[in-house]
């Protein structure tokens, strides 16, 4: 399965008309829903705000879309094509327009927002999508430098990211991997570990 490496912004002139692609990779429905929401209010004067995410949540595919007011299947429909073309998934969209004054007719608008999407996906980088885990470890302060020492060793192995660390009376660490790590973090003797 394929995704999107990271959150962007593409922009074109067509005819006066300004399109301006945001794009993001999601990995639930509510992260799709309030991204195109934060879109949305950033350009409230726009004249089309054409909203799409496609996510696999729950081993259930999620694959939504609309024309925001543009003639019917002139704007969400080529949008979504190009994710199906390209097999991307976990990605939201929206294509942003403002009128310029010249009509762009259907075959403009489907070509202009194919083009949106297909800029927008090919500037986040097609990369192979990796299911990842939230985890919770924690442990005494002694046993620092041991664990860090593990995870900067296995940071490319499983694709460790660190979300959060924390310092009270013990540490506690949020981080975001691959699931073949929780059984080498179970190993250790003196930590807890909390798959989320």
């Amino acid at each position: 399965m394929k995704t999107v490496k990271k959150e962007t912004i593409i922009e074109f002139e067509e005819k006066k008309s300004k399109f301006i692609g945001y794009i993001k990779p999601i990995t639930t429905v509510l992260e799709g829903e309030n991204f195109i929401e934060k879109i949305k209010k950033m350009h409230p004067n726009a004249t089309h705000n054409v909203p799409l995410y496609r996510v696999i949540e729950n081993g259930k595919e999620y694959f939504k879309y609309n024309d925001d007011g543009e003639p019917s299947n002139t704007a969400g429909k080529p949008m979504a094509e190009i994710l199906n073309i390209l097999d991307v998934y976990n990605v939201a969209i929206v294509a942003t327009r403002y009128f310029g004054g010249i009509k762009l007719g259907a075959g403009g608008l489907i070509r202009n927002y194919a083009k949106t999407a297909k800029l927008a996906v090919n500037e986040a980088e097609i990369v192979e999508y990796i299911q990842k885990s939230t985890f919770i470890i924690d442990y005494k302060y002694e046993y620092t430098s041991e664990i860090e020492l593990f995870l900067n060793s296995k940071k490319d192995e499983y694709k460790i990211e660190i979300l959060e660390k924390n310092y009270s009376d013990r540490v506690t660490m949020k981080i975001l991997s691959t699931s073949e790590i929780e059984n080498e973090l179970n190993n250790f003797q003196n930590i807890l570990v909390i798959k989320l």
